[in-house]
């Protein structure tokens, strides 16, 4: 297997054995279920991460739409079921504007205000991105759709490392401050490994003009391969010291989850101490590293009574 590797990094992250900060705030992503076993699964991990009061839960949306409706199921059942803000994921890909505006007129008169608004991959089967005839072209088109159906709040992607189809970095930044300028009110990235790129980019962001709230995307590293293959197709930079961290761990499931964990809490705690408040995890549907790396953020249930899942 090939890896790409920057050079080591000559900053020392901070470590775990520290004061707790106070003043985090987490957000977490799921994907929709496929099977009712994996609803359940799904719901058991919402129920683990719900009494810490995240900001928000958030529900992706397949390629193509593939999983509209069961990304519609599953915020719907959050914003039933649970104290949490729901926020819907919605794409460009694969619906006319008339149907993007009917999706989003559905979620906000079921009181789901958030949307996690993004350009989205190409269906199986294309190589690459085709706006759709009749539809939004681009995530910046879909955000100023949205805000004339209604005042939702609007989070979109950013891209530390540059997204893959992007022209170049200046380009893709301008993208960004499109979104921002069409509405979006805070953008959240693509995970990323090194610290120093995600604090470089919002140094970009900020001389660029864009001062909405730049949340940094936390991946907790559950498959140390799978990781590297997907890093490969986003653009996203795997370093020398992490590929030593998980070697020799394949078959240690229990030692590899403790590794992640420190891994992206340490990730977290250096970035807490250059001004990041706020963590978005992707949770892959399972709550038990996020959780732990929330509570060694000091983001923990206030109270042993409190229930944010009825």
């Amino acid at each position: 297997m090939n890896y790409v590797f920057p050079k080591q990094n000559a900053r020392h992250l901070l470590a775990v054995a520290a004061p707790l900060p106070r003043d985090v705030r987490v957000s977490f992503e799921f994907f929709p279920p496929k099977t009712e076993k994996m609803e359940q699964e799904l719901w058991a991990c919402i129920q683990r991460l719900a009494p810490i009061r995240p900001a928000f839960f958030s529900v992706t949306y397949g390629a193509g739409g593939s999983t509209r409706e069961r990304t519609h199921a599953t915020v719907s059942r959050i914003r039933r079921e649970t104290a949490i803000e729901p926020a819907a994921h919605l794409t460009c890909v694969g619906a006319t504007r008339e149907e993007m505006t009917t999706i989003a007129r559905r979620y906000w008169n079921e009181g789901i205000h958030h949307i996690v608004a993004l350009r989205g991959d190409p269906p199986d089967g294309m190589e690459r991105y085709q706006p759709h005839p009749g539809g939004f072209a681009y995530a910046s088109d879909l955000v100023a759709g949205l805000k004339k159906i209604a005042d939702f709040e609007i989070t979109v992607a950013a891209f530390p490392e540059t997204h893959p189809e992007a022209a170049g970095p200046e380009a893709d930044l301008d993208n960004l401050k499109r979104k921002i300028d069409a509405g979006a009110t805070r953008a959240i990235t693509q995970f990323f490994f090194d610290v120093d790129v995600f604090l470089r980019f919002r140094d970009r962001v900020r001389a660029a003009g864009i001062t909405v709230p730049l949340v940094p995307g936390i991946l907790p590293v559950t498959n140390f391969s799978r990781v590297v293959d997907f890093s490969a197709t986003c653009g996203t930079t795997v370093p020398r010291w992490m590929a030593d961290l998980f070697a020799g761990l394949d078959d240690e499931p229990g030692t590899r989850k403790l590794v992640a964990a420190s891994v992206a809490a340490e990730q977290c705690r250096f970035l807490h101490a250059n001004g990041v408040k706020d963590f978005h995890f992707f949770t892959l549907n399972r709550a038990d590293l996020a959780y732990a790396i929330s509570h060694m953020l000091g983001v923990r249930p206030s109270r042993p009574s409190d229930k944010a899942v009825s």
